[in-house]
């Protein structure tokens, strides 16, 4: 752990204490919030084409929640009935001394705390999936978007795909399970798909392709990205044979198995195929906002909450104002050829 986390608390015996009585998180619609995506930081050492433009502008870091003000935060969430915690970015594993958080949070895992896990572009993995292993962490999702080297660099604006297959074989090796998430792009990588796919259970990894979502300037057409998924299946039945799956992994992705390879694969379909109504999650970016929704604009300031003189009763009325704000679904347009960003936050920011 950081100095920092364990100064200012036993985090084990605070660990061991019985759950907070406070009230679950529920929402207007009668939605239950049991699912956290905790942005560390807003850098990444990629620059995906459909993220974020290459002279990307990062956030001052005095702006960012330190890592004693993201665990209080985690904390919060779970007295208040979060049952899993993903940790994201921008790129988590960039964050200095991020072992520490996620060995900290791993302290309450059964008590209270049911899953920790991450999303990554595995550039840093092979350094940190043993110590992420030992934390508690069990899963982590990997984005990747294709296995052809020129490929990759030209949509990440890196030559970082060894890199990135060294971290895979070494969360698997650590005994991770792996999830790779693939963003379908018109024209870039749908051929690929199929073979992504194969590759992927082939290794006994799941796979999930998700639409790509109008969020941040990009310095290229949305419009001329956005492959829908729709269209993807209806492909991938002409080579393989899809059965629908009913699992659930707590995210907003629609199970298939696939016959020939054995292995499943999901679906993330913002346009094509609604899935907020079951939403149990809630986004908090590295500067402390908390966005009840991907797509929406509302938004509660949970860093002004943890740095008030009341912590404790200020992060309280921000909890429950945040349940009389979330919207009942996303509104996204891919519809307009030149039409400005849906919301001007990039992904990154958001927490991806």
């Amino acid at each position: 752990m950081t100095k920092g986390l364990v100064r200012n608390r036993d985090i084990l015996d605070l660990a061991k204490a019985d759950p907070s009585p406070n009230a679950p998180l529920i929402d207007t619609f009668g939605r239950t919030i049991s699912y956290l995506r905790l942005s560390v930081t807003d850098r990444c050492d990629l620059r995906c084409t459909y993220c974020m433009p290459e002279r990307m502008t990062f956030l001052p870091k005095k702006e960012v929640l330190s890592l004693e003000e993201l665990h209080d935060l985690a904390l919060g969430f779970i007295d208040r009935g979060v049952t899993k915690i993903r940790i994201t970015g921008g790129e988590p594993l960039v964050r200095r001394g991020i072992i520490g958080l996620f060995e900290a949070l791993g302290q309450r895992l059964g008590y209270g705390l049911e899953e920790l896990t991450l999303t990554t572009n595995a550039t840093q993995l092979a350094g940190h999936a043993e110590a992420l292993y030992k934390a508690g962490v069990r899963r982590v999702n990997i984005s990747l978007d294709t296995l052809d080297r020129a490929r990759f660099e030209e949509l990440t604006r890196r030559d970082a795909l060894p890199q990135v297959i060294e971290g895979i074989t070494a969360a698997q090796e650590a005994g991770l399970r792996v999830k790779l998430n693939a963003v379908a792009l018109k024209g870039v990588n749908e051929d690929e798909l199929p073979d992504l796919i194969a590759w992927a259970h082939g290794l006994d990894h799941e796979v999930t392709l998700i639409e790509v979502m109008p969020l941040g300037d990009v310095e290229e057409e949305r419009l001329d990205q956005y492959l829908p998924l729709s269209d993807v299946r209806s492909a991938l039945e002409e080579r393989w044979t899809l059965t629908d799956n009913a699992h659930k992994s707590g995210g907003p992705a629609r199970y298939m198995d696939v016959a020939e390879t054995g292995g499943r694969l999901g679906l993330i379909t913002p346009h094509t195929n609604n899935f907020c109504d079951g939403c149990n999650r809630l986004r908090v970016t590295a500067t402390g906002q908390l966005y009840p929704c991907l797509g929406g604009g509302e938004r509660v300031d949970m860093r002004a909450a943890l740095r008030s003189d009341d912590p404790e009763g200020e992060l309280a009325k921000a909890f429950d104002q945040t349940m009389l704000i979330k919207p009942e679904r996303h509104h996204f347009r891919m519809d307009e050829r030149g039409a400005a960003p849906h919301l001007p936050r990039h992904m990154s920011m958001t927490g991806g």
